[in-house]
């Protein structure tokens, strides 16, 4: 074991922060802790760090924490503290122990800074500035990087995405799943987490439940055992009032009051289920639908000149009724200007871009979630939708997590998190077949965050949205919309197959190759020759769109026939050489002969099951795409 911690209780100023928790480290796990803010998240980091004690404890004879003596751990702060003074290279060559620049070991550890340096966004040349001239999100990298060079047994990361762009995080990303140690993390993006972690911790009311698998895994876990909690909970609340009025009914008979003391010691002696508490975000299990569902195609431009004085890029698409299209790429490539055109809120510099007939367009911006009233939210919310009543407008608001005293709270006074969701309450309610959305989860919780999403995978309008929350991308968009390079690339498919294709580029193919490749599969999905277009080819979305799906279910109904040919060629093989040896299957004298025909045939009739259900899927998609 390296690292564990058994009943250990940690208070800080007299409360209780930590409660009788249980906390092991095992050889290079990747450690995830979650937990609301101010659950205690920095402070078991710092328990581990040594840098806080456990409380003491005189029943407990053995130590609360205990782990391998060897093992090194370093800590990343949020806020790292470094000498400013010094030059980065100063402050990274402090980790080596070999002085002589000449040797093997300074040689191999300049390599792997040089890595980490240049990984981390920095350019070679940066290395002789002093930490005094980087800004405060850069020397938190550069604090990363010093840490990363030391390679402790135990990395303990606070936050360690802050101030990263897209990039960098998918490199670190990569570096850590591959890093040969032990990792316990801190940190709000669910999707790093999902990438890295295999093991999740969550930090509640001062007690720690471990979990396996990643940040998903943990979620969908989690939402099991509450359910099976509250059915168990449910089940013997209504056990406990069967019995209290048998009690009731027959404490006063004295034929029955023995049975009846039998019943009272019964519910005494009941170990109970404890309530479970209620979830903090909410699901949408049914369908959010249009009012009116609107045209074929919702979106459409033809040599769409988007900018404000000058053109920013020009592109053509169509967008698909029912399409859910996340746009992604560096500030200031257009993503913003680009949907502002679409809402009608910028005249094109070029070109024309039309909405489909029947349109009821809902836009969604930052600016537009700076709500002010003086009206309580139930108030704000009625006004807006005056046939509902008080209890159905606090129904449809509880779904938004406006429970309880929430809806009593001055518009003026919410949050700016709070605004939007209020914000996007009122889109949803008023269930227009078109969302236009810029950020809309920014400055959300992850229970906000998760509402949002379950509520827009029920939605069965379009949506096209900008964010940079990669998790909420991969749960909600089906395709994708890339701004890159004065040019915008449609990628037919979701966030996580994106990353992915992106990543094989360390296995040696360019990312851009296999987006060409991607793209071939959609026949006329291809750009314009020229750099600053991209047209969506000689044939519709709809089309490709078909076309890539029966692609995807034909790939492992393909790979599943060559699997038996290729039994089968053995197989025959087999029968030959058997024939001109003279030997029969049924009269095989050896019995290693008997039992390698068997497990061919067992390996064929499985293989031949594969490509069945291979084949069945294949249909199955083919007829929901008719």
């Amino acid at each position: 074991m390296l690292y564990q911690i058994v009943n250990g209780t940690v208070s800080v100023g007299g409360e209780t922060v930590l409660s009788h928790i249980d906390f092991e480290i095992k050889g290079t796990e990747k450690i995830a802790v979650v937990g609301r803010n101010g659950a205690g998240k920095t402070t078991l980091l710092r328990l581990i760090a040594g840098e806080v004690e456990t409380d003491r404890d005189d029943r407990q004879t053995l130590p609360a924490v205990s782990g391998s003596r060897k093992a090194e751990i370093g800590f990343l702060r949020q806020t790292p503290l470094l000498d400013q003074e010094k030059t980065v290279e100063e402050l990274l060559l402090e980790g080596c122990s070999d002085p002589d620049p000449f040797s093997r070991e300074r040689f191999a550890y300049e390599m792997e800074y040089d890595k980490l340096f240049t990984g981390f966004g920095f350019s070679k040349e940066e290395k002789g500035r002093r930490l005094s001239s980087f800004s405060g999100g850069e020397q938190t990298k550069i604090s990363l990087i010093r840490l990363l060079l030391q390679k402790p047994d135990i990395l303990l990361l606070d936050e360690p995405t802050n101030h990263l762009d897209m990039p960098t995080v998918e490199w670190l990303e990569r570096y850590l799943k591959h890093y040969d140690r032990a990792v316990v993390m801190v940190s709000h993006d669910r999707f790093f987490l999902d990438r890295v972690a295999e093991v999740v911790y969550e930090l509640q009311n001062g007690r720690l439940k471990r979990y396996p698998g990643n940040y998903t895994e943990y979620r969908e876990q989690k939402r099991r055992d509450l359910s099976l909690q509250r059915k168990a909970y449910e089940r013997q609340q209504a056990e406990v009032k069967r019995l209290e009025a048998l009690v009731e009914q027959f404490k006063n008979k004295p034929k029955k009051a023995s049975f009846a003391r039998s019943r009272r010691s019964i519910l005494e002696r009941m170990e109970r289920v404890p309530r479970p508490e209620e979830e903090e975000e909410h699901l949408f299990t049914g369908e959010i639908a249009p009012l009116v569902p609107g045209s074929k195609w919702a979106v459409e431009a033809d040599h769409l000149k988007i900018g404000y004085d000058k053109v920013l890029l020009e592109l053509s698409l169509r967008v698909r009724r029912g399409q859910k299209i996340g746009i992604i790429g560096d500030n200031g490539a257009g993503k913003s200007t680009f949907l502002r055109t679409v809402a009608g809120l910028l005249e094109p510099l070029g070109g024309k871009c039309t909405l489909g007939n029947r349109t009821l367009l809902g836009y969604f911006d930052q600016q537009a979630a700076a709500l002010l009233s003086e009206k309580t939210v139930v108030e704000h919310f009625r006004d807006l939708f005056p046939s509902l009543t008080e209890k159905q407008a606090r129904q449809t608001l509880s779904g938004y997590l406006f429970r309880g005293r929430d809806g009593g709270k001055r518009v003026s006074d919410l949050s700016g998190g709070e605004k939007a969701r209020l914000l996007l309450a009122e889109l949803l309610t008023g269930r227009p077949n078109l969302l236009l959305l810029d950020e809309p989860t920014n400055h959300m919780d992850i229970p906000a965050k998760e509402t949002l999403e379950s509520a827009f995978r029920a939605y069965t309008g379009t949506i096209l949205f900008i964010s940079h929350d990669r998790y909420f991308l991969r749960q909600v968009a089906d395709a994708l919309l890339v701004f890159e390079e004065n040019s915008v690339m449609y990628y037919p498919f979701g966030y996580l197959h994106y990353v992915e294709r992106k990543g094989e580029e360390d296995g040696g193919e360019p990312a851009a190759m296999l987006r060409a490749r991607d793209q071939a599969m959609l026949a006329g999905l291809k750009a314009v020759p020229k750099a600053e277009r991209h047209f969506l080819g000689e044939i519709s979305t709809e089309t490709a769109y078909r076309d890539w799906r029966l692609r995807l279910a034909r790939e492992p109904m393909e790979e599943a026939r060559r699997r038996v040919e290729q039994l089968w060629q053995q197989s025959e093989m087999r029968r030959e050489e058997n024939w001109k040896r003279g030997v029969w299957e049924e009269d095989a004298e050896e019995n290693t002969e008997e039992d390698m025909e068997e497990n061919m045939e067992e390996e064929l009739a499985e293989a031949w099951d594969r490509w069945t259900e291979a084949c069945l899927e294949w249909y199955a998609v083919w007829e929901s795409l008719l």
